[in-house]
This record gives structure tokens, sequence and C-alpha cells, in this order.
């Protein structure tokens, strides 16, 4: 791994923490020049204490905003001049039933799930052409199952591979390699985060923490299938269960999913 990522030009996008900061941890750690952006510049700072400036690029980005993915891009650009890896991480989640939802909670979650990764991927793109290096999303198994009580974030999910696999087919003989991650339940802040119905944060995890994949293992993981240049990482076995019957059974899986979510301690699908 060290001597995959030593002297690389890495851009990850979300990484003042979980996955998107253990994944810069790595490429550091492996000699790698790493940019990385996120919507608090502050928090990010703090993240990422006393690296040398020849080897860390922070900056202030909301992937959202178009302008601000083509600054983020034009900056590593500037320092480095060139990008061999992107990693297309920001994301955000909720939890809410949709006939509840207000539909600026889906909105927002497509802007910055799906349209962040398309903007930034659509001004990496030369530069990665050139280095014929990889572009990676993560993704998630909502984004090959759709998930009750998160039809944003599926929908995000859905969308982001549609895209990715499509790039991926015309990008095929180009040595460009396009890869999406689907960890399953990770130890992340995106559920702190999540948005409700009316677009407030949740402030909570409706899980146990202590039992889910730890963001290094999932950043390691995703990483590997980096380097192998790989189609797809589906992680944890009941991700790559789900995956596999759905594709079976997907009316039994529909029965299954449901079960699985009502059971959730403050589920919307107890209403």
């Amino acid at each position: 791994m060290d001597l995959f990522l030593k002297d690389k030009v890495v851009a990850i996008t979300g990484a003042s923490s979980g996955i998107g900061k253990a994944l810069a941890d790595i490429a550091l750690a492996g000699g790698a020049r790493v940019a990385l952006c996120a919507r608090n510049l502050s928090r990010l700072e703090a993240a990422f204490p006393g690296h040398a400036a020849d080897r860390l690029l922070l900056l202030q980005a909301d992937v959202a905003s178009e302008a601000d993915c083509a600054r983020f891009i034009a900056g590593i650009a500037g320092a480095w001049g060139r990008l061999d890896v992107l990693i297309n991480n920001a994301g955000m989640s909720m939890r809410a039933l949709f006939a509840d939802l207000e539909l600026k909670v889906l909105k927002e979650l497509m802007d910055v799930n799906f349209w962040g990764a398309v903007y930034m991927t659509k001004y990496a793109l030369p530069y990665l052409k050139e280095a014929k290096g990889t572009i990676a999303g993560i993704s998630s198994i909502a984004g090959y199952r759709g998930l009750p009580g998160r039809t944003g974030y599926s929908s995000s999910k859905f969308a982001m591979q549609g895209f990715l696999e499509a790039l991926r087919t015309e990008l095929l003989h180009s040595g460009v390699n396009v890869m999406w991650a689907a960890p399953g339940f990770t130890a992340s802040n995106i559920r702190n985060v999540a948005l409700g119905a009316h677009g407030d944060t949740q402030k909570e995890t409706p899980l146990d923490e202590n039992q889910l994949m730890s963001a290094e293992a999932c950043a390691l993981l995703i990483w590997k299938g980096v380097q192998k240049r790989k189609r797809t990482v589906v992680m944890t076995t009941q991700g790559k269960a789900t995956v596999f019957l759905n594709k079976l059974f997907p009316g039994f899986m529909d029965k299954m999913v449901f079960n699985h979510f009502v059971k959730e301690p403050g589920s919307p699908l107890k209403k």
C-alpha cells in the first residue's frame, strides 16, 4: 500500500471526519500528496494538524456548489499540476417517511451526494485522464437496495452509481478506472448529522456505533480496491447478502428490509 500511494496526488471530499478522514490518514501515511475539502474549513484544519504544507492542501468547498468544486480542482492543479485519484466521499443522510418529508430535504441530498460527485468528476477528469488514474465514489448498500425511511439517501446513491457505471463504460479504454464502494453500516458522524423530515439534523444515531465497522477498516478496504483497480467494493457480510438476495428475490427482500428497519429505535415505520 505504501509504495502504491507514495507521491500520488489524491483528492478527497468531505474529509473532516469519518471515512473521509480515515482515507486521508492512510494516504498521508503512505506518502501521498493529499488535497482535502469540507464545508467547514476550521473543522478540517483541526482534524489534520502538523502536516507538511507540501504534502497537504486544505480548502473550503461545498460540493453542492459547482463553482466550489471547480475552485478545489483548480487549487490542486495549481499546487501540484496533476491528480491521480479522486475520491468522492462527501455525503449526507436522512431519516423520515417520504409522506412526511419536505422535498427540500431530498433535493439537498441529491445536490450533495449526486451532484457533488458529478461536479468534482467533471473538473477533475482531464487530469485523471492524463494520469490514467482513478475516480472513486463512496456509495452505500442503499445504492443497491432502497431503504425505507431513507428515500432521499437511497435515491442519491442509486444516481451516483448509475453515473459512475455509465462513466466507467465511457472510459473503458482510456486508462482511467472508475470504482464505487458500498460500505454497510459504518461508525461515522453521518447519522448524527442526518436530516429529519423538515431539514433539521437528527443529532443522534439509531444504531449502536460500537457494533459497526470502523471508519478505518472501511477506508483500508476502499484503498485496496483503488490499488487493485476494482469496479466495485461491497462491504460486510450483511451488505453482500443484501445485494445478492435483492437481485434474486426482490419481493422477499421488501419484507425482510421492512422488518429490519421497523425494529430501529424511533423508527418512522412504526407510525
